[in-house]
């Protein structure tokens, strides 16, 4: 029988890909993907997990949404990029990386795929969009059929917390209400 495929707090690392104030202006799921992602950057400061954050060309599409900005914890990491793929880029030190961000079948998909050929990948459906419905539901089917696990806001935090009596608990689900 093989170990189930959760998530843990202590070996995750959590990456924003390109969730830019005009990339996001794009998205129709804008509000969902930004509140969603702040839920994360909530419960990785409260859990100590670092977090990465990308831009992609921020000359062109500005910086990371003021609102996500407000919500990185101490000593996020912040890498300005130009290739679509965030993977190189990425100083990670932990197995399991969850993924958020813009857009789901450009950057989050390459990125996703080339960190699944070394890590545990998990894609936070809800954390992350493209323009189309068509892209985005591509980009899901292409990550399962890798083997990269697509997860939600939701399921991330229990599984990190693990149980209802962990000290972040509390705290923790008020943010998904």
């Amino acid at each position: 029988m093989t170990e189930p495929k959760l998530l843990r707090a202590s070996d995750s690392a959590l990456v924003v890909i390109d969730i830019q104030e005009r990339l996001a202006s794009a998205m129709p799921a804008r509000e969902t993907v930004v509140r969603a992602t702040g839920i994360l950057l909530e419960a990785a400061a409260r859990l100590d997990i670092p977090v990465l954050v990308t831009e992609q060309y921020s000359k062109g599409l500005g910086g990371t949404a003021p609102e996500l900005c407000a919500k990185l914890p101490e000593g996020a990491v912040r890498i300005e990029k130009t290739s679509f793929s965030a993977c190189a880029a990425l100083p990670l030190t932990r197995p399991q990386v969850v993924l958020t961000g813009m857009e789901a079948h450009v950057c989050v998909l390459q990125t996703a795929l080339e960190l699944a050929a070394g890590r545990e990948v998990f894609v936070v459906a809800d954390a992350v969009c493209s323009r189309t419905e068509a892209n985005y539901e591509n980009a899901l089917a292409r990550l399962r059929a890798a083997g990269v696990t697509v997860t939600n806001t939701e399921s991330v935090i229990f599984e990190w917390v693990r149980d209802a009596a962990h000290e972040q608990f509390r705290y923790l689900s008020k943010l998904i209400r």
